[in-house]
């Protein structure tokens, strides 16, 4: 898969799981490139979330239903996920 693609499911499934005001998806992978277990086709992506909906949970809360939502873009092609909620 390449990182677009991914990109756009990562923000789809996003946005039709939770109310989204804004999301910026950016592609980081760059900042793995030599790290243990990073291999081709594995991305680094930095969300952005602007959402009231996440924002009155605990960060923590957020974040496994996040990881909930995306179980298998993480399995099959995410290296590394970072997550800001605003």
């Amino acid at each position: 898969m390449n990182i677009n693609d991914l990109i756009s499911i990562v923000k789809k499934k996003l946005e039709s799981n939770f109310k989204i005001e804004n999301i910026q998806i950016e592609d980081k992978s760059f900042l793995h490139k030599n790290h243990a277990g990073n291999f081709p086709g594995k991305y680094h992506l930095k969300l952005k979330i602007s959402s009231k909906e996440l924002n009155k949970i605990s960060r923590i809360e957020s974040n496994k239903k996040i990881f909930k939502i995306l179980k298998n873009e993480l399995a099959e092609y995410i290296h590394s996920i970072q997550i800001l909620i605003n």
